[in-house]
Order: structure tokens, then sequence, then C-alpha cells
């Protein structure tokens, strides 16, 4: 206990006196420094800011030893460092990822080891290698076949560092993809394992013309899936939206595919879409958080009136109000805005501790997805919160006390020493992190509903809490039917 004392007062001293160093150095007056003497500062500022992120690894290694994320009040470590510092999800991977390469580590027995990087570890020490060059050589070692023996890798790995301590990120990244192409000419054989490694759908963004692009690598099975498929639903004449009467079933008929101007990739397109309707239009795809699986949308009762504005799913897709109401064409639907429009009670009070269908539509439409702060998860991937007191310490089951949540954040809500929820005056959800996460960072998420910044809080509030029946609500599916 006295050595880690001593330790932590050595750290504290440390960090004082780094803290004076640079109060010093913004202190000095540079207007009168010459060409050269800039330079040379600079190369010393350049060095130093290399040099810094060794610190930060050999804490966070250390940091991970003595507690645990769950302990902090995160889900995760990429949690911890992203809500301490507010710095973004992928930042956060990236120097966790960095920690664990170039940091100390220690065996079972207690042994020190060196770094699973020990070369690129040591250049960053020595400030030859800023944070570009690291990564580049972090992600060329990640991508080394498993066939080279570890004496061959830690000589590849050195040969890289005194690479990089000549030239840019660019022309390492050219180096080492060419030793990685002399090490594997051939490529690695067709192997299962190894497909099924790479396998993935994934979507970007959505742009601001509306459309969503995607990549995927698929298997073999699953391209043999969608092969049989476009070629019934992706043949010129099938499912072309420009038909009075889209052909979905059957045949085209011969007009049907002399007009059909469509390139494959476009066909192959609108496949996907009536496909996705016939899944949904079954009925067989089960619950989802309590509701059948159905396209849920918010939108305001002004905007479907006038053919004007946009609408929002589940899953925070921005659509156009013409789509939502061409959508919606394909099933019967019901505006959800207030209990008196739907004739559903949305409050149970103690009656039961689940929430109804239209409780969650409800939701949905209020919250848009998780209401913890930073969160991103849609409402399609949220459970229902009781926000203002939990079910067990008496809470009530009624749609003004209830939030949407993602499992993980839903889990995290604990009075004793975790996360805190409570519903403030204008009816938001506020987010209180534990003691430990605590650095003033905002309360609300408004991620899934950038909209209310514009509005003042007093327009905010009365947004949620009138009586006005042309309020934000979302179209829901009656019982037991999708979208």
């Amino acid at each position: 206990m006295y050595v880690r004392i001593m330790s932590g007062a050595a750290v504290r001293e440390a960090l004082a006196a780094l803290r004076v160093a640079y109060d010093a150095l913004a202190a000095c007056d540079v207007d009168l420094l010459t060409s050269q003497e800039l330079l040379e500062t600079l190369d010393e500022l350049e060095t130093l800011t290399c040099q810094l992120p060794t610190q930060s690894h050999r804490l966070l290694a250390r940091l991970q030893l003595e507690t645990t994320a769950k302990e902090l009040g995160a889900k995760s470590w990429r949690d911890v460092l992203r809500i301490r510092w507010r710095i973004s999800s992928a930042e956060a991977g990236r120097r966790l990822t960095d920690a664990a390469l170039l940091g100390p580590r220690g065996a079972l027995s207690g042994e020190p080891l060196e770094p699973v990087l020990p070369a690129t570890a040591k250049g960053q020490a020595l400030g030859l290698l800023n944070d570009e060059h690291v990564e580049v050589i972090r992600k060329a070692m990640a991508r080394m076949p498993g066939f080279v023996d570890p004496i061959t890798r830690g000589q590849i790995e050195v040969d890289l560092v005194r690479t990089a301590t000549s030239v840019g990120p660019k022309e390492l990244k050219d180096s080492a993809d060419l030793t990685l192409f002399l090490l594997d000419q051939d490529g690695p054989p067709p192997d299962e394992t190894e497909r099924d490694r790479k396998r993935g759908m994934s979507k970007r963004k959505q742009r601001y013309d509306g459309m969503t692009p995607i990549s995927a690598n698929l298997t073999p099975e699953a391209w043999a899936v969608w092969e049989v498929i476009f070629a019934k639903y992706a043949a010129p004449g099938m499912c072309n939206p420009a038909d009075a009467e889209p052909c979905t079933s059957g045949t085209p008929s011969q007009e049907q595919i002399d007009n059909d101007h469509r390139s494959l990739a476009q066909r192959q397109h609108d496949a996907m879409v009536a496909v996705g309707r016939i899944a949904l239009m079954s009925g067989n795809l089960g619950r989802l958080n309590g509701l059948p699986v159905s396209v849920i949308i918010r939108t305001t009762l002004q905007d479907l009136e006038s053919r004007a504005g946009v609408g929002v799913t589940g899953g925070g897709t921005v659509m156009p109000i013409g789509d939502v109401v061409r959508l919606a064409g394909h099933a019967n639907h019901y505006l959800a805005v207030f209990d008196g429009a739907t004739g559903s009670a949305l409050d149970l009070f103690r009656t039961r501790r689940v929430a109804s269908a239209a409780q969650r539509i409800m939701l949905i439409a209020r919250d848009g997805g998780c209401t913890k702060p930073c969160c991103t998860v849609g409402a399609y991937g949220s459970q229902i919160h009781h926000a203002r007191r939990d079910w067990a310490a008496g809470g009530l089951t009624n749609v003004d006390d209830l939030a949407l949540a993602c499992g993980p954040d839903n889990r995290l809500v604990d009075a004793k020493g975790g996360w805190t929820t409570t519903v403030n005056a204008s009816g938001d959800v506020e987010w209180a992190p534990p003691p430990q996460l605590d650095t003033g960072q905002a309360r609300i998420n408004h991620y899934h509903r950038p909209e209310r910044l514009l509005y003042p809080t007093d327009d905010a509030e009365a947004l949620w809490h009138n009586d006005d029946p042309d309020q934000p609500g979302g179209p829901a599916p009656p019982a037991d039917q999708v979208a």
C-alpha cells in the first residue's frame, strides 16, 4: 500500500510538472522567432506529440487490470472512453486497440511481457512514428497470413518501422501491401471458415438525397438464394414501379416486358422491395419487441394531409411523405396520435408491467430510438424502460412514465451507484451517469429527434403536452397485420 501511494504521488507530481511546462511554453512570445527556430520548435512538438500516446497505452492497460467497464457504469471499455472524454466510438476503439497492441502486458504468473507489436511500441516511444504510421503497421500485421512464423513476423514489423522513420503513411502502406503480396502471391485457398469470417452485409449512412448505400460479401449459399429470387422477380417486366399494376406474381405481359427500360441493377433493387413487402405481408415474421414485425413510421397529420414533409421509420430512415403514403397503400394503417385517436388505453398504472402495443407505438413515435445520450440504436432495437420510477420500486406503466432504451442501456440503470433516469417537466427523459463517468455531459439524447433542437423550450413542451389532435404520431398496423 505504501508503494502504491508513493507511485500515485510521483505520477501526480510528474503530471503537474508537465502542465507547468506547457503553461510556460504557452506564455512564450513566438513573434520574434526566426523561421529556422520555428521549424525546430515544431519538430520538438511533433516528437512529443508522437510520444505522448505511449503514456495513454500504459495507463489504459493498467486501468483495465484494476477495474471493469461494468464497475464504472458502462457497457464496454469503448463506452467508458467515449462517455468520459466525449470522443467518438471509433476513436475510442482505436485507442483501446493501440493500447492492447502497444501497451505493456503481463503473464498469468505476473511476469511482465513485451507489447504485441514491440518494435512499433519502441518507435512510438522514441517519437519516430505518428498515429498514421502506427495505424498502417497495425493493419498490415493484422493481415499477415497465418503460416508466417513468429520470427519472420517480428522481422517484417521491424522493417516496416524502419521504413516509417523515413517516409509518410502513403508510402509505408504501399511498402506493407507489397510485402504482404510477396508473402502470399496466390492468395488463400478457398476455405469455408475464411468465407464465414468475411460474410456480411452493411449499410452506410443515409445520404442527403434519401438513398442508403449498402455493401455485401455473400457466401455461396446466400447468393444461391438471391440468385434464384432475382431470376424470378428481377426479370424484365417484373415488379416494375412504373407500371400501373406491377406484376409481382405469375408472368408479366409482353407489353410490360417491352416497356421495361430499367437496368439490371434497378430491376434487382425493385425485386428486393417486392420480396420484402411479400415477407412483411405474409404475417409469418413473428413479433419484434411485442409488436408484429412491421414498418412503423412517425410523421405529422399535417404532412400526411398536405403530402409534403417526411416520415421517419422505427430504424431511423427518413422517407419522403410520398413514399410513406405509397407504402401505407399496401396495408391498413392507423395514425397513432393520442388515445382519443386510437381508442387504446395508454395508462395501465400498476395493472401490468409490460407496455401494451399501443404504448409501444406511441413511444416509437415520441422517442424514435434509445433515449440514452449518444446512443444511436433505433426504435426497432429498443425495449420499454420505466424511466420515471422502476417497476420494482412502484413505477407506473403509463406512457408518460415510459421511454425507449436499448437492451444494454436498459440494464445499466441502477439506482445504487449506476445510471439513473427521470422524466423532466418537458416530458424529456434525462439520463444521469454514475459519478465516475459524470463530466457534465448532456442528459438528453437528441440523436433520433434532431428537429427538437430547433424548438424553444416552451414550444418543445407544447409539442407533446396539449390536446391538439394534429400532433406527431406514427402509423401503426392493426392487430396481427403488418405493413
